[in-house]
């Protein structure tokens, strides 16, 4: 009887390392499960919080659409001007002549029906407006020895209804230029009905950068 006992003990010491290996076995593959729970379960939150900010970022968008629709409805009935994604667009032909960068009495008169509902929708935002110069791609008139070429044709005419925004009531402040000559056309410059759209002068409301810190400020910080 005494040794049947004793070759249980050795059975059951047998059978017991078996166990310990199987249940260390168990608990790594339930640790590496809940990791890739967990892996999973955060790559979710990231792509909902990604899709939080870019629903809220076009929200945002659309307000600031209607809003800027909504400052310039008088031109924009009439036809006067375009709104594109923020972009307030003018013809070139209502500004300037061909390969001109005079400015036309109807032209400036235009810009000065702008400068009130743009100073308010600046105002309310904290914000800038950018004058693009914009040209078709065929090159100045020989005849015209103003300008070397479109790209400094177009910054001419940035410069001139940006001079012209500031006096009909712009402050400077709020307003800057860019050129741009035949570069982002919006038609095919092939046709003349193409290069037509393409020369254009386009307004759009921009973020101010933030403001630099001076030493003095960042002294104190420290």
């Amino acid at each position: 009887m005494i040794e049947q006992l004793d070759d249980g003990d050795a059975a059951a010491q047998d059978v017991a390392p078996v166990w310990t290996v199987f249940a260390d076995l168990m608990a790594g593959l339930v640790g590496a499960f809940v990791l890739v729970l967990v892996g999973v379960l955060v790559g979710q939150m990231d792509l909902v919080a990604t899709l939080q900010s870019e629903i809220e970022k076009r929200r945002i968008e659309e307000q600031r659409r209607i809003a800027l629709e909504k400052a310039l409805a008088v031109p924009l009935a009439a036809g006067r001007i375009t709104v594109d994604n923020g972009r307030i667009g003018i013809s070139g032909s209502v500004l300037f002549a061909v390969n001109s960068d005079q400015l036309r009495p109807e032209g400036r008169q235009l810009l000065k029906s702008l400068v009130h509902p743009l100073r308010v929708y600046l105002g309310e935002r904290n914000e800038l407006l950018m004058v693009s110069g914009f040209t078709d791609d065929k090159p100045v008139s020989d005849g015209n020895r103003r300008f070397d070429d479109n790209l400094e044709l177009s910054a001419q005419r940035a410069l001139k209804v940006t001079r012209a925004l500031v006096e009909e009531g712009m402050p400077s402040s709020q307003v800057f230029a860019a050129a741009f000559g035949p570069e982002q056309p919006v038609a095919s410059n092939a046709t003349e009905q193409g290069r037509a759209l393409n020369r254009r002068v386009e307004m759009a409301p921009v973020p101010r950068a933030p403001a630099a810190k001076s030493p003095a400020t960042t002294a104190a910080a420290r």
